[in-house]
């Protein structure tokens, strides 16, 4: 097992491993302990009691964060024409069609959330196995597939995060910065935990939210009581 360094035993000090948590006094510890010499972003992590291998257990869907994320994230839009105007007219830092797939192809992707209007997608699903394992392959379901381009640019860049439950029956996201008020990061988890819960797939069976965890890119986890963070 690594030895752990100085750094982490003192961030860890005062934290209890087998404590539940407040969410309001969580979050007073994740921003205490986040002494990076950059403003790190604050994550969530939730354990669900789902098996994403069955297709009636899968959760996947994205979230307006009340107070944005913090992030300059980079959007790239399929269209053509109008819609294409639109992107542009939206903030969208790419946008293009057959010249975007040849970008895209030669392995230059600068952008975080790609959005295409529906008539693009057979073109698009040729990138399936480029944008696919990067979570970056566009999909109706958590609305960038759309006409309304206008209005996926700007939630992109406002701060909608998507999430998807990984292998082991987790979902995690960036929901604001250390620097965000306390309240701000509050309110973003609560509607984040929100939208996952109105995720909760058919297949679920017996508690669907069980545990849950807050951190800093470089600090410790703290685990929140759940009652604290779901809306009743």
């Amino acid at each position: 097992m690594a030895k752990e360094g100085k750094r982490i035993r003192a961030a860890r000090e005062g934290i209890d491993p087998t404590k539940l948590y407040g969410l309001s006094e969580a979050i007073s510890m994740v921003k205490a302990k986040a002494n990076a010499k950059f403003d790190e972003t604050v994550e969530i992590s939730m354990n669900l009691g789902v098996d994403p291998r069955h297709a009636d257990q899968m959760v996947r869907g994205v979230c307006n964060l009340p107070n944005g994320s913090g992030r300059t994230v980079r959007v790239a839009v399929f269209a053509r024409g109008a819609k294409a105007d639109d992107a542009k007219a939206a903030g969208a830092d790419i946008v293009g069609a057959e010249d975007l797939l040849e970008i895209v192809q030669g392995g230059k992707i600068e952008f975080d959330r790609c959005i295409a209007t529906p008539d693009m997608m057979p073109l698009v699903g040729r990138l399936g196995k480029v944008l696919g394992p990067r979570g970056l392959m566009p999909n109706p379901k958590v609305g960038t597939v759309t006409m309304d381009v206008k209005g996926a640019v700007g939630a992109a860049k406002g701060g909608a995060v998507e999430f998807r439950v990984e292998k082991a029956g987790i979902v995690h996201a960036g929901i604001g910065k250390v620097s965000f008020d306390e309240q701000k990061l509050i309110e973003n988890i609560k509607a984040f935990a929100d939208a996952v819960a109105k995720a909760k797939p058919a297949g679920a069976k017996g508690t669907y939210i069980q545990r849950i965890a807050v951190t800093s890119t470089m600090g410790p986890g703290v685990k929140v009581e759940p009652s604290t963070v779901l809306t009743a």
